[in-house]
């Protein structure tokens, strides 16, 4: 019978402890960490992908070459995209496990506002630092996702041009990388829908896979925006459940010295009126 009861209290215990786990865990964070996590792996993975297909695709049937020596080409251009992906990858990897610890903090220190962690002036500094911080990477996705739209846009028009020349016949159209920018104007890189390589681009599977990888490189840095207007919303919102909880400790701690002081009055008159009863 004592066994049964010490039993049932160890699981009571145990359920408890896991509900009060659950209750300090800031799933408002969390789904924007997950969130932004999964952005961000697709806009690093799908465009590290595209990059390189786009540089065979340009060896291949564009017959352009690596320029010998320090020259800023399309190809040194790449490679210099390719590391910046590298680092957004890297950085928001750690962005994000700061934003989760930052939420856990706050999220404790709103449910155990008397326990033993306490607001500090310093954790209501970091937070406001964190809102402005991620205000910037905000506006940082805006303007990667509105470039990575032009490489969507480019291998558009090529696509359209391809599927114009299977349904249209004697149809001569040109694709000249002069008209975005890739190539020099003294430079003509150009192919048509009579050339060679022009029908092997259109027929091959790396045109394809290169633009649907664009697309969802696009998607991601979407996500990627998405995710951190929800971090600004959760910032936000915990700034100031933590600017009120901060009046109201102070309101307890005065509540509580008031009547502290109270109490050490009455004690010296009761001790006053003891002396002079004796």
């Amino acid at each position: 019978m004592e066994e049964n009861m010490e039993e049932g209290q160890t699981q009571k215990g145990c359920f408890e402890c896991c509900i009060k786990c659950l209750g300090g865990i800031p799933y408002a964070s969390l789904i924007a960490t997950i969130l932004l996590y999964a952005g961000v792996a697709l806009f690093c993975g799908c465009g590290h992908e595209a990059l390189s297909g786009t540089v065979n695709i340009l060896q291949t049937y564009f017959e352009m070459a690596r320029t010998a020596g320090d020259t800023l080409d399309v190809f040194t251009m790449i490679d210099i995209f390719k590391y910046v992906i590298y680092g957004i990858a890297a950085a928001f990897f750690v962005y994000g496990i700061l934003l989760m610890v930052e939420g856990f903090f706050t999220t404790g220190a709103i449910k155990d506002l008397y326990g033993d962690f306490k607001i500090t002036t310093c954790g209501r500094c970091v937070s406001a630092w964190f809102i402005m911080l991620t205000y910037l990477f905000m506006l940082a996705w805006l303007g990667v996702t509105a470039f990575t739209s032009l490489p969507v846009y480019m291998y558009f028009n090529v696509w359209t041009i391809c599927r114009n020349t299977t349904l249209v016949e004697g149809a001569n159209l040109c694709l000249d990388l002069r008209q975005f920018g890739i190539v020099t104007i003294g430079e003509e890189k150009k192919i048509c829908t009579i050339s060679e390589n022009f029908l092997r681009m259109c027929e091959s599977t790396e045109l394809n896979m290169t633009f649907h990888l664009f697309i969802v490189a696009l998607a991601g840095a979407g996500a990627a925006v998405i995710a951190m207007v929800h971090y600004l919303m959760v910032l936000s919102a915990n700034w100031a459940y933590v600017k009120d909880a901060c009046r109201m400790q102070k309101y307890e701690d005065i509540k509580s010295k008031e009547e502290q002081e109270l109490h050490d009055i009455h004690s010296t008159r009761s001790k006053e009126r003891l002396n002079a009863y004796t």
